[in-house]
């Protein structure tokens, strides 16, 4: 009778026809793509091309923030030596900058504007209290602290009006 192969041979059997199997499929050459295949390959090439035209997008932006930087480098190197070169050129804020600050101050409600006055160098009080409407700056006066009301009223009275100077751009009103 037969006796049962061992589990070796059949091993060693179903692998020779593995090889086998396998010669043969690559002897007939590549086998045309499944549709899966090619749905991937697709797939694949759209996110390259997204891909490349982002990093094209970046590059152009990266570039133009470059080239910006330097116009506002060479803008500012221009200024700068624009000023240096200018004679008379102070370090102190233009006259027509403290005629803009009193108008913010005299918009805002007094007692606000008197805690952000009153943190304010005496010098820039006093420049900017000469240009306020009288009504404006007395009421803000009487919203500041003691101490430095008397201060501001100090430095006005030691000003004078011989000292002042013209007020060109804020109307007084009584």
């Amino acid at each position: 009778m037969f006796a049962k192969p061992s589990l070796l041979f059949v091993l060693a059997g179903t692998a020779a026809l593995s090889v086998v199997a396998h010669a043969t499929a690559v002897a007939e050459g590549p086998q045309p793509p499944t549709r899966m295949g090619v749905a991937i390959k697709q797939s694949v090439e759209q996110r390259d091309k997204a891909a490349a035209q982002r990093s094209r997008a970046l590059d152009v932006r990266e570039q133009a923030a470059r080239a910006a930087e330097e116009r506002l480098k060479a803008g500012l190197q221009a200024r700068q030596s624009e000023a240096e070169s200018r004679p008379g050129a102070s370090a102190e804020p233009a006259e027509d900058q403290f005629d803009s600050l009193a108008r913010i101050y005299q918009a805002m409600k007094p007692a606000k504007a008197a805690k952000v006055f009153e943190q304010l160098d005496l010098e820039v009080q006093l420049k900017v209290a000469q240009r306020m409407r009288d009504r404006s700056a007395a009421m803000m006066l009487a919203a500041m602290t003691p101490e430095a009301a008397a201060k501001l009223s100090m430095a006005l009275a030691r000003r004078g009006p011989s000292q002042a100077p013209a007020r060109p751009a804020v109307a007084r009103s009584r």
